[in-house]
């Protein structure tokens, strides 16, 4: 299967900075994310933003919340996340590839 990267260029981080010392998330929907590659079925893996950086997680997940910033490594990330990947049809080694393809593009634009 090949893998592709889809850029929600509609996305931008609407994170609100309260006093320069709180952070509140906007509302969170299955249309927040900025970058996606398709797993299997209904399973993404997901670049969204989150407090002025790139999280990195499923789409769906089964505890939520599960996710890392894109600026730690692939191997961590997939570590912290992969009890989230719901069908044993997705290959670990295709959602380290598809972590590190959205981490690429989240690292070139913030270049």
């Amino acid at each position: 299967m090949e893998m592709v990267l889809e850029v929600n260029s509609s996305q931008v981080d609407k994170t609100k900075i309260a006093g320069g010392c709180m952070m509140i998330c906007p509302p969170v929907d299955e249309d927040y994310w900025t970058y996606r590659v398709k797993l299997y079925e209904d399973q993404s893996i997901l670049g969204f933003p989150k407090f002025t950086v790139i999280g990195i997680g499923f789409s769906q997940e089964e505890d939520w919340n599960t996710n890392l910033p894109s600026s730690c490594s692939s191997e961590e990330i997939f570590n912290h996340i992969k009890h989230n990947k719901k069908y044993d049809e997705i290959k670990d080694s295709d959602v380290i590839k598809a972590i590190e393809m959205i981490q690429a593009e989240a690292n070139s634009s913030q270049s």
